[in-house]
């Protein structure tokens, strides 16, 4: 075997079976000679740019493989494909293959659905089977705008259970992306919140609340507590730290200041204060990505509240 040959063997090994023609002129084939091994059946021009042996069996992620080289970088594995890859039960490796591209790279190729991004941040990149993908909480963002809620479902309870992405982070990539335009933000926060009601335990906003104040030293508040009314209507708050005067109250995602909602509010807060409480609330971009100020505003508000007992 031709030396050129082998080194192209050698380099196809690694990427199962495929390599680009820039591969292949770096190892001395020239383009004719690639044609003639064409021509003579000897490769098989699996793209644009890429050639792989025919004695090779075929396979989706064989094909995958060839599609992301002729492709080129940067590229990124997205959609279903990309759920495949992390292994989701009820996802398939099949094309056509869901592909993320820079939106200044607009192209088609066969068996391929291209999707464009304008950035992406390194935390939202990964690498399965030696491929780049989508990272799995980037990824079920983008699977929120596209998927049924069920199969949204079944691919968040796989990657909790499979350890590619953990709640407290997931929440964090939620809050990061929410104002770019990810149209599926709503469905995964709702999938969340049903799979948080089907396992009984109480939302993530206040478990990790709960979880701040505990690794801080604080007094475990009492949650969803009655304490008092307003318009015949009872205000049940958050949380309540006993003996104190201090309530917490933890503004969701989903939290819309409508002009009915702003009128419920302010009646509740109102109550709440004319029965001697302080009330202190915190959003869920608070929870997310300034936990520091949350402990630090709640031992302050505690520590007053203590004091006034």
């Amino acid at each position: 075997m031709p030396d050129g040959d082998r080194r192209s063997a050698a380099i196809a090994t690694g990427q199962r079976g495929a390599f680009t023609r820039s591969q292949a002129n770096q190892v001395g084939l020239t383009n004719a000679q690639l044609r003639g091994r064409v021509q003579s059946g000897l490769l098989d021009r699996s793209g644009r740019r890429t050639y792989r042996s025919p004695s090779l069996p075929p396979s989706p992620l064989a094909d995958l493989h060839a599609l992301v080289l002729d492709v080129g970088t940067p590229c990124w594995i997205s959609g279903p494909t990309a759920a495949a890859l992390y292994g989701a039960d009820g996802f398939r490796l099949e094309p056509p293959f869901h592909l993320l591209l820079p939106r200044n790279r607009r192209a088609s190729w066969v068996n391929a659905i291209v999707h464009t991004t304008t950035s992406l941040d390194r935390l939202d990149a990964a690498v399965r089977h030696d491929l780049p993908v989508l990272s799995a909480s980037r990824l079920l963002i983008d699977l929120a705008s596209t998927e049924s809620s069920d199969r949204l479902t079944t691919a968040l309870d796989c990657f909790l259970r499979d350890g590619f992405t953990a709640e407290d982070f997931l929440h964090a990539q939620i809050n990061r992306l929410r104002s770019s335009g990810r149209y599926g933000i709503p469905r995964l926060l709702d999938v969340i919140g049903g799979i948080e009601l089907s396992r009984g335990g109480h939302s993530w906003l206040e478990r990790r609340y709960l979880q701040l104040i505990g690794e801080a030293g604080l007094p475990r508040p009492l949650t969803q507590q009655v304490l008092t009314r307003t318009n015949d209507r009872l205000v049940r708050v958050d949380c309540h730290f006993p003996g104190t005067s201090l309530v917490v109250e933890l503004l969701g995602y989903k939290w819309h200041r409508t002009r009915e909602q702003m009128g419920r509010d302010a009646e509740r807060i109102t109550a709440l204060q004319l029965a001697g409480h302080v009330v202190a609330q915190f959003t869920y971009a608070h929870i997310a990505t300034n936990p520091a100020w949350v402990v630090d505003t709640t031992r302050e508000a505690y520590t007053l509240c203590s004091a006034a007992a």
